[in-house]
């Protein structure tokens, strides 16, 4: 990894024939990058957290599909597409509120179909696979280059959770949003929240903004309204996991508030997330939002920090209604209310 390169962490791409991956539960103490040879070593990784983000856990279940057409032994094309699909169904079982996760699998799907042999299936699927990461990265640019003009010089972005190049194969949407306004010669800081339980913010965030030379200070999450009430804050961003068609947004746990506090303050609040996020089948009532484990609230490490034997509540996201938005930006453009009016028009820019 060279350190002085500026986007130079690569969160997962594939090397001979194998999935490397930064493993983001050692962040910030290491910087680990963990191989695997086995479609189940990927949905381990994406249930534990080892990768997460949307787009870069969309990727990452292309990358095991691609990993289980090569550890497949089917001789025939029905073997192999059945073969695939017991991968598909255990890849996507692992995480079931964001989007781009059902997204990557069924791209990978779809082209497998078109193969008329094994060995043409196999090229297929990967070579789509290793397309879909490269693309994640120009999607990402351009998406920073449309958000980039919504920003000014010396604003100072608050943003929650980690939506840079660690939940994205590089780059980043929210975080590649800041990246693309520095490097449009603006000159901005960053106020990332700590996005408890698991800490995004403090782990991952401050991590790599700091790894890139911005100018970035940590707040607790329940700093928001200290920060923007003392006027700290001139704009938020924020990524996605989900975006309904009626502009209902679901983020990370948190970011309903953060918007809350954006609205009561006038700061403009925007979601920066592709297309790929974007579900235009679901409504906002159908989306599942994932529960996790309580000892994640409950302790710190090895450390208890609750007493033993009480109901713990820990979703893992929440939902921003369309009102708190002031715009959603996409590498096709950026979206702004109506939303069921603006979403459906970045497609057919597409």
């Amino acid at each position: 990894m060279e350190e002085n390169s500026s986007h130079s962490l690569r969160t997962v791409e594939w090397k001979n024939n194998r999935v490397v991956m930064i493993d983001q539960t050692k962040l910030p103490n290491e910087l680990v990058f963990v191989e695997y040879d086995d479609f189940n070593q990927v949905a381990e990784a994406i249930k534990t957290l080892i990768v997460r983000g949307a787009p870069a856990i969309g990727v990452s279940g292309a990358f095991g599909l691609a990993l289980a057409v090569l550890q497949s032994k089917a001789a025939t094309k029905d073997q192999l597409l059945s073969d695939l699909e017991n991968a598909r169904q255990i890849l996507y079982s692992t995480r079931p509120t964001a989007v781009n996760l059902g997204w990557g699998l069924e791209k990978i799907m779809n082209i497998a179909k078109t193969g008329e042999t094994v060995e043409k299936i196999k090229e297929l699927v990967i070579e789509t696979a290793k397309r879909m990461a490269e693309e994640d990265i120009e999607i990402n640019k351009a998406m920073g280059k449309n958000g980039s003009i919504l920003f000014d010089n010396d604003d100072t972005i608050m943003t929650h959770c980690n939506a840079g190049a660690l939940a994205t194969v590089a780059y980043g949407t929210a975080l590649g949003v800041i990246r693309a306004t520095r490097e449009s010669g603006k000159n901005v800081k960053v106020i990332a929240t700590e996005t408890r339980p698991i800490q995004q913010g403090s782990r991952l965030t401050a991590f790599e903004l700091k790894h890139d030379g911005f100018d970035v200070s940590l707040v607790p999450d329940t700093a928001v309204g200290y920060s923007m009430a003392n006027g700290l804050v001139n704009k938020v961003v924020v990524g996605a996991d989900r975006i309904v068609k009626t502009g209902h947004v679901f983020n990370k746990i948190g970011t309903y508030q953060v918007a809350t506090m954006a609205k009561q303050h006038g700061i403009p609040f925007y979601v920066a997330a592709p297309l790929s996020t974007i579900d235009l089948k679901n409504k906002a009532e159908d989306v599942i939002i994932e529960m996790r484990k309580g000892t994640e609230v409950t302790g710190i490490g090895d450390k208890k920090t609750a007493p033993d034997d009480i109901n713990v509540i820990n979703p893992a996201f929440d939902m921003t209604p369309p009102e708190l938005i002031s715009g959603i930006i996409t590498e096709k453009g950026v979206a702004r209310a109506p939303y069921e009016e603006s979403i459906p028009k970045l497609f057919e820019a597409n």
